[in-house]
């Protein structure tokens, strides 16, 4: 049976932080970069010579201990902790609903403030334990501009990019529901092991595309990957792409992590229809991006998901069109069960058809595991996720910049 926590209960929310009162109209620490938290010092008063200190000293207790509020930062003074709280935030994310499938995978519902004028906007995050491991799949975007016909989320018009905060807090939400951070008065430089950790993998394979985020994105991830922060494995990071040729290789180049493609058609033709960025990046556009891809090796080979379709693109002929495309790229190929959601137009393959599928590619060299379903019942499987944020009118942006230009110099 699936769970529903609703957090809209104020009682029913888990503790939040004094400093989440001033999430509005503050900017967050969060997210930032190591010469940018070094500005913010400045900014804060404090003296040329001890910013970098500082910085590796909010840096440690940010990543490693996962505080949300300065006042737990007992290794830096009471002055500067409130001349921190004046100026900036540390605050997560408001957590609106938490569900958890009766397969353990969790379903996160965020609500993030509003940038500009705008409303607050709200994504999904979801997190799947596994045997030895747990995986993170985070969003990159509030909704979708690729209408991708099998995905939930392509029915949702884009709302707008998330920034770097926005993807890190999803990460730093999680491991607060999952107690995955040591406790706020663990010793300093106390050894914090790598292992045991719930949340070992992240996957940008949440809601929209992350290389039409790219410059968010990146700083995210480096952030993610920072050996004195929360020190994940740039082997234990994937990036998920339906085929933004211009990027790929930049995403080797800048960033160094694992790459898979949303490939789900071996014929232009129906990828065209499946996939529609593919009118834009064909095929052979997508594949020359992948054999081109940095570090690429059969130690770091690209994974293309392949969702399996009833009667469109699961037949012996695709399998054997799947192989000789990827001739010569070292690859994984994930078979992924169709996962419905309401109204959409296609059904799972049988699982006799891709058992054949997935023993045909086997047999030509490739790895290709089929994906369990997980979390299907409370639409935290792959393709189910989708938020009720809407883009705001122009008529309404309008006014209310209005608004917000009027009250600007009210006392």
């Amino acid at each position: 049976m699936p769970a529903t926590i609703d957090l809209t209960n104020p009682a029913a929310r888990p503790a939040r932080s004094p400093a989440a009162r001033s999430m509005d109209g503050k900017p967050t620490l969060i997210g930032m970069s190591r010469d940018e938290m070094v500005e913010a010092m400045a900014e804060a008063g404090v003296p040329e010579k001890q910013r970098k200190m500082r910085v590796s000293q909010i840096w440690h207790w940010l990543y490693i201990r996962g505080v949300s509020d300065f006042a737990d930062m007992h290794t830096i003074s009471r002055e500067l902790r409130d001349a921190l709280a004046a100026r900036y935030t540390i605050a997560r994310p408001e957590i609106v609903e938490e569900q958890i499938s009766g397969d353990g995978t969790r379903k996160w519902l965020m609500r993030f403030p509003p940038r500009g004028a705008g409303r607050p906007v709200e994504v999904e995050t979801v997190y799947i334990p596994e045997e030895g491991r747990g995986t993170l799949c985070i969003s990159s975007q509030v909704g979708c501009t690729l209408t991708c016909t099998f995905c939930h989320t392509g029915t949702q018009m884009l709302v707008r990019n998330l920034t770097s905060e926005e993807i890190l807090s999803q990460l730093m939400v999680a491991r607060d529901r999952l107690g995955d951070f040591p406790h706020k008065d663990t010793p300093q430089g106390a050894i914090v092991p790598a292992e045991g950790r719930k949340i070992t993998n992240i996957v940008m394979m949440g809601m929209g595309e992350p290389l039409y985020n790219f410059e968010n994105v990146k700083k995210a991830l480096l952030i993610a990957a920072d050996g004195d922060g929360l020190a994940l494995s740039k082997r234990r990071i994937t990036l998920s792409t339906s085929g933004v040729v211009p990027e790929i290789v930049r995403t080797g180049e800048e960033i160094g992590v694992m790459l898979a493609i949303s490939l789900h058609a071996v014929r232009d033709e129906l990828r065209n229809e499946l996939v529609p960025i593919n009118r834009k990046y064909p095929l052979k556009e997508l594949l020359d991006a992948c054999r081109s891809y940095p570090g690429l090796s059969n130690a770091r080979r690209i994974t293309f998901e392949y969702v399996m379709l009833k009667g469109v693109n699961d037949s012996l002929s695709d399998a054997k069109e799947l192989v000789r495309l990827l001739k010569g790229i070292p690859a994984k190929i994930n078979l992924i069960p169709f996962n419905p959601w309401p109204g959409s137009p296609y059904e799972c393959s049988d699982w006799e058809t891709i058992e054949t599928f997935a023993d045909f590619v086997n047999a030509n060299g490739y790895a290709s595991p089929i994906r369990t379903p997980r979390g299907r019942d409370i639409l935290a499987a792959c393709g189910q996720l989708k938020s009720e944020s809407e883009r705001m009118r122009k008529s309404d942006r309008l006014a209310l910049e209005g608004l917000m230009i009027a009250g600007h110099g009210a006392d």
